[in-house]
């Protein structure tokens, strides 16, 4: 690491941080059921909650009016504290996201300002400055998809909202791991192909984690290996849409079983290149990225079915998804020590 790039480091990891803990507070609020709350979005307006109680009645009589409250909470004795629960969770992600904004702005310029980042460092951070955007837009489009007549989010656009956010993190961090590593090595070519892969499958699994988490598919078939006493693959799975195809993309028994059908995919990857790397001669950085790397799947493996048995318990839904950020986070570092 370079002297001049040790301010331009903290700063990237210090985004990386807060991009961790959006995504910790966005579990929170799915799982709590919060992020119809906010029937409205306003860059400044809505930078701090309600501050006195003729305020909190207009934002719930304002929250009535949508389908949440009308065809759910309308039933449950749902009462103005009840809504400030689920109003404070959808406030902290969005002032989380305004302050990772701030945060990766301002240093930005004054990086820019002071010539302290070079040019593919710069284009590196305007694309991430695009992609921030557009994950306070898919934010948006999330929620939008809740507050006309379906009183939940789009399963697709929740899992949009979620992946996006991990890729963002896994960008910036490589940033980080750009600078922080400068000097470049050969790349282990066989390894990195595995990993390439491992994180290919990463991927779709939290995409279909989001889509898990979008239809609460982990309330049924709370059972593990099987999905149900002698069914590997539950009947229903054929049943609830006309096709594969629809079942295993808007259907609650088919999104699972791909989910936890996934999972033995991912761990396999995980522990090919964890056992292929024992033929190469690695460096500590790669040795110690790999062995993390089996550790952390092996981890998430076990979470994910306790989470299931146990019907998702927000504890265990919670840690099961900041697991899977440090699963992603041990991949992205791993494959880069493997291709520079």
């Amino acid at each position: 690491m370079k002297k001049e790039n040790r301010s331009v480091i903290i700063w990237l990891l210090s985004g990386c941080v807060l991009l961790f803990l959006m995504v910790t507070v966005g579990g929170i609020t799915r799982l709590t059921n919060s992020g119809l709350s906010m029937t409205d979005w306003h860059l400044v307006t809505d930078t701090f909650p309600p501050l006195t109680e003729a305020k909190w009645q207009q934002a719930f009589d304002e929250y009535k009016k949508f389908p949440e409250y009308q065809k759910i909470n309308i039933h449950n004795d749902f009462q103005l504290s009840d809504y400030k629960f689920i109003y404070f969770w959808e406030w902290f992600h969005r002032f989380i996201g305004r302050i990772i904004g701030l945060v990766f702005i301002v240093p930005f310029f004054y990086f820019l300002i002071k010539k302290k980042l070079d040019k593919a460092t710069i284009n590196k951070c305007i694309v991430l400055l695009g992609m921030g955007a557009f994950q306070g837009f898919l934010g948006w489009f999330m929620v939008r998809s809740g507050l006309i007549n379906n009183p939940d989010v789009s399963h697709f656009r929740l899992a949009l909202h979620l992946t996006f956010a991990f890729i963002t993190f896994a960008y910036t961090f490589w940033v980080a791991l750009d600078l922080l590593y400068p000097v470049r090595k050969n790349s282990l070519q066989p390894l990195k192909t595995i990993a390439r892969y491992a994180l290919a499958f990463l991927l779709i699994q939290i995409v279909y984690g989001g889509f898990v988490a979008g239809l609460n598919a982990g309330l049924i078939h709370n059972h593990w290996p099987m999905m149900s006493d002698g069914q590997f693959i539950h009947d229903s799975v054929f049943l609830e849409q006309k096709n594969l195809l629809l079942s295993f993309t808007e259907g609650k028994s088919g999104v699972q079983f791909i989910h936890r059908t996934l999972a033995y995919v991912v761990v396999g990857f995980m522990v090919l290149l964890y056992v292929k790397s024992r033929k190469f001669t690695l460096d500590l950085a790669q040795s110690r990225g790999i062995n993390l790397l089996l550790i952390l799947v092996f981890v998430q493996f076990v979470l994910g079915v306790f989470t299931l048995l146990y019907g998702v318990p927000l504890w265990l839904g919670l840690t099961h998804q900041i697991n899977a950020f440090f699963l992603l986070s041990a991949m992205t570092f791993t494959l880069h020590r493997l291709s520079k």
